[in-house]
């Protein structure tokens, strides 16, 4: 939210300083994100004065030009050469000194210097309007008025002030400060000063022969309309003051009257709307809600199909507005119009909310409505704005103020105690301090006992209904820098469960880490179409937009939007890992599932002139796969291939019917949906099942055996379709005590082997713990192992 300062100085008198009121607005609750000079014009007429043309001559070498002398300031004139066909003596002009940069409408600024123009010196420039961004003409030079004074900074003359703007991030409960009337009350709350209201005492009536009837026939969502008739009205430019006010907050001017509701919107909060009154059908307004699918051209010129929950402003004929949300097509005022309907409503916020939602249309006014605005400010901004357009377009009011509000909105009642406030801040704020703040926020304290308040809470605080939001209040002016840090700290002894989810994803993040991989946060909105399965999607109800619609049900999708990223950007070799959730609905129950996703793409590791760079392959996926599981002591898991729409190949390992891990290389479709173009791999793990093993998992501590461990070898001949896996678990339960790993360091397969077959060649290492092994010890078990491979799996030993 952008707020002037020169526009808060219109409701509180403070001589602090912009950057001053930057650190007390952070302070109270309203947080200055940034804070930034801004000047009318771009340069702020820096440099440029008031000169007065004391002589005028034709230049000798040329014959458009003149050369000047010109009187501005200084204790000697300067001369100046001036090529304007309407410069003259005895004029009051502004010059641009040398040394000044001037900014033109078009065109790069550029800096005045001493020069000499065919032959004759110059030390100045007499400026167009156009010049120095005051104009678009460039028919000559500006002539002032003859009672300028030489010297006068331009600045001056022309009563330009710079001002700065405070960018607010307003949170949500702060609807009470979504205006400079909201931010001046805080800001004069701390400073204990008075705040300044503007002056409606001259509002009158002058006549009721505009009179538009209105009816509200939904008063739920319209509990309050309010609305005046103004006859005769002069549809022209703004005033610059006007245009200038608005420009600093961003807003681009239009007319004096539609300016005018903008104006007041940001003044006081409350959102305006001016209507043709001769464009109003039949001379009636009706609040109410029609019928489904009615189709209904707003301002930007798009049709739309309304709701039946959404409100609308009719007239007799026609919807013509969505009410607090966007005008009509026809609904607004221009060139023509001459008598206007001006309405100052209070709508329900969350039918405002869901309206604008549902049509994607984000206004000033839906902003204010969606956060609630003040119930009591209708009326107050209706007066405002009919007298600012009685001042600027002229006019009458040309009807009563109607004001259509059947159950006033009653200030909350809140019982506050001294002792709670002081508790739930945690210092001793004297009780009189207190009140003092409670009632400089223009809350009314209705009774008062030694031990608290009995408070009535105004409308426009919307978010202060119970106790604990009162010792807000009261903390937020007191100040959160006031609150000393105590120096005794108390704790208490707590226990919990093993293993530590967050050390646990701190140790493996950690080990990634090191070994170079970089982790990701993806978002978990994502697109609808990445979902596998559209049945168990959770969609959005409000969408954001529509690559945001549903939320992820696997990790790989925005994950691989991130390799796309930085493949795009010369930085293919990508080495990532996330922890995140995964979201289903099955069974009509949302469910939320923890994973692990590692990925890598491109180059096993940087250039270097040592090694060849080598693309990644499936078995560096499954190093860090094993590196994982060997990290968190995971043992005891069966493997087997992977007939996954989700991987083109790949490995899984897993525990009876669950699956610990499933890991390989991505799709085609997957990356063709990414626009991906080289190979990725990637690891998906289920993170709650794998604490769940850990947290089975018994921590035995034993001596390193003292004993040497032997190893053989063997080489043989199996089927194809036997794994290596198959092979292992067959020698571990033939030999569970001395048989340490057993592990594959050949693979041969060729049209040197019979049909079907492949060669595996496997070592074994035994051990045993209490003595050294001896020759015949080794080979009984040798001679088992042999055996029951050969019985279990065919294997034909290779001699």
């Amino acid at each position: 939210m952008k707020i002037s300062y020169n526009w808060l100085k219109q409701f509180i008198q403070t001589d602090l300083t912009p950057q001053e009121l930057s650190l007390i607005l952070t302070n109270i609750g309203l947080e200055v994100e940034s804070l930034d000079k801004v000047q009318p014009v771009v340069g702020g007429l820096e440099g440029l004065v008031i000169g007065h043309v004391l002589t005028c001559i034709q230049h000798p070498n040329a014959d458009r030009l003149r050369v000047t002398t010109v009187n501005v300031g200084a204790a000697e004139p300067v001369q100046i050469v001036c090529g304007a066909p309407n410069v003259a003596e005895g004029q009051k002009v502004v010059v641009a000194t040398v040394g000044t940069t001037v900014y033109p409408n078009e065109g790069e600024p550029f800096q005045i210097n001493k020069s000499k123009i065919r032959g004759e010196v110059s030390e100045g420039m007499i400026c167009a309007e156009d010049e120095i961004g005051l104009g678009g003409s460039h028919a000559g030079i500006m002539v002032l008025d003859a009672d300028a004074v030489p010297g006068m900074p331009a600045k001056e003359y022309f009563k330009m002030e710079d001002d700065y703007l405070f960018e607010i991030g307003l949170t949500p409960n702060r609807a009470d400060a979504a205006s400079h009337l909201g931010v001046a009350r805080d800001l004069a709350a701390y400073l204990r000063i008075e705040l300044t209201m503007p002056d409606i005492s001259s509002f009158k009536v002058e006549n009721e022969n505009s009179t538009i009837a209105v009816e509200v026939q939904d008063t739920d969502a319209c509990p309050r309309y309010s609305s005046v008739a103004i006859s005769g009205v002069t549809v022209k430019a703004s005033p610059e003051w006007l245009q200038d006010k608005l420009k600093v907050i961003g807003i681009r001017p239009i007319n004096n009257i539609v300016d005018i509701t903008n104006y007041v919107l940001h003044d006081l909060g409350q959102p305006l709307h001016a209507f043709d009154a001769d464009e109003i059908a039949g001379k009636q307004i009706i609040v109410k809600k029609v019928a489904d699918e009615t189709p209904f051209v707003t301002l930007d010129g798009i049709t739309r199909k309304l709701s039946a929950d959404d409100l609308m402003i009719c007239d007799a004929e026609k919807p013509v507005t969505i009410a607090g949300v966007y005008g009509g097509k026809n609904s607004g005022v221009s060139e023509k119009t001459t008598n206007i309907f001006l309405e100052s409503a209070y709508f329900n916020a969350v039918s405002v909310r869901k309206t604008a939602k549902r049509h994607t249309l984000k206004t000033d006014a839906s902003f204010r409505y969606e956060r609630g605005t003040d119930p009591e400010m209708t009326v107050t901004a209706l007066k405002r704005a009919a007298l600012l357009i009685q001042e600027l377009a002229g006019g009458q009011i040309s009807s009563a103020v109607g004001d259509i509000y059947p159950q006033p909105v009653a200030p909350f009642d809140v019982e506050v105690s001294y002792a709670n406030i002081t508790g739930l801040i945690g210092a001793a704020i004297p009780d009189e301090e207190i009140k003092a703040i409670i009632t400089s926020l223009g809350i009314t304290v209705a009774a008062e006992t030694q031990e608290g308040l009995s408070l009535k809470v105004p409308s426009f605080k919307v978010d202060v209904t119970r106790e604990c939001d009162v010792t807000e209040e009261v903390l937020r002016i007191y100040g959160y820098n006031n609150i000393e840090i105590p120096t005794k700290v108390n704790a208490s002894l707590s226990f919990t469960t093993k293993p530590d989810k967050e050390q646990t994803q701190h140790v493996i993040a950690d080990m990634l880490t090191a070994n170079g991989y970089l982790e990701i946060m993806c978002n978990s909105l994502t697109k609808e179409r990445y979902s596998k399965n559209p049945e168990e999607a959770v969609k959005i109800l409000n969408a954001l937009s529509i690559d945001l619609n549903v939320m992820r049900q696997s990790l790989l999708m925005p994950a691989m939007e991130s390799v796309a990223y930085n493949q795009n950007r010369k930085s293919a070799d990508v080495k990532f890992y996330e922890f995140g959730k995964t979201y289903h609905l099955i069974n009509e129950k949302y469910v939320e599932r923890p994973r692990l996703l590692i990925m890598l793409s491109g180059a096993a590791a940087a250039e270097s002139w040592s090694q060849r760079q080598s693309p990644v392959t499936f078995y560096h996926i499954k190093a860090a796969v094993d590196a994982v599981l060997g990290r968190l002591a995971v043992t005891n898991y069966q493997t087997e291939e992977l007939n996954d729409e989700n991987f083109a190949y790949g490995l899984k390992y897993f525990r009876g019917q669950q699956a610990i891990v499933s890991f390989g290389a991505v799709t085609a479709a997957d990356k063709k949906l990414a626009d991906v173009d080289k190979d990725v791999f990637y690891a998906d793990f289920d993170w709650s099942l794998l604490l769940e093993i850990v947290r089975k998992n018994k921590v035995i501590n034993k001596e390193i055996s003292k004993y040497p461990a032997v190893r053989r070898d063997l080489s043989m001949l199996v089927d194809t379709e036997v794994t290596f896996d198959a092979l292992k678990s067959i020698a571990f339960k033939t030999e569970k005590k001395l048989l340490k790993d057993v592990q594959v360091f050949d693979v041969y397969v060729g049209d040197k082997l019979p049909e079907n077959k492949k060669s595996y060649a496997l070592n074994f290492t035994l051990q045993d713990d209490q003595q050294t092994l001896t020759d015949k010890q080794i080979d009984a078990v040798m001679q088992k192992i042999i055996a029951n491979l050969a019985q279990t799996a065919k294997a034909e030993i290779r001699k």
